[in-house]
């Protein structure tokens, strides 16, 4: 049995995986948890998935650093086991012990424009998402990868 987790990537950290093949563990990802489950009782199993997608993508615009372009970047996997170390702020956070090799990664879920500074902002603030900023519609869901695309990203 395996749990789907999702990894917040940078462009300079997704650079990094497809050069060496792995992430090396523990690393934090983001996964459906027991605590999001209780959180969000009437919920399904996509929506949760949705939910904790979502958390890493928000997560990897804030590890950003200079040079890093300004978009979600979400690594779908599967991994053997998690440790939850979500609160209640965030219960889809979990932690990594193993290394998670190429072979383990199913998809990229990325943004397929830049997102301007107003856009990273509103994902970054604890203020209410808005519909839209800058006139760009701001909860829009991510494009899906195949592994074999996920070179092009780069």
């Amino acid at each position: 049995m395996t749990v789907r987790v999702f990894v917040p990537v940078t462009s300079g950290r997704l650079a990094h995986v497809v050069a060496e093949g792995r992430i090396d563990g523990p690393f934090r990802a983001h996964a459906v948890t027991a605590a999001l489950q209780e959180a969000w009782p009437e919920a399904e199993d996509e929506e949760w998935e949705y939910a904790a997608q979502a958390a890493a993508g928000v997560a990897s615009l804030a590890a950003r650093g200079e040079g890093d372009v300004p978009r979600r970047l979400v690594l779908a996997a599967d991994v053997p086991a998690v440790r939850p170390v979500g609160d209640e702020a965030d219960p889809t956070l979990v932690e990594v012990e193993a290394d998670l090799p190429w072979k383990r990664i199913a998809s990229a879920h990325v943004d397929v424009e830049d997102l301007s500074p107003a856009v990273v902002a509103a994902y970054l603030s604890d203020e209410e998402l808005p519909d839209v900023v800058d006139g760009i519609e701001v909860d829009h869901d991510l494009a899906w990868f195949a592994t074999q695309e996920i070179r092009t990203l780069l």
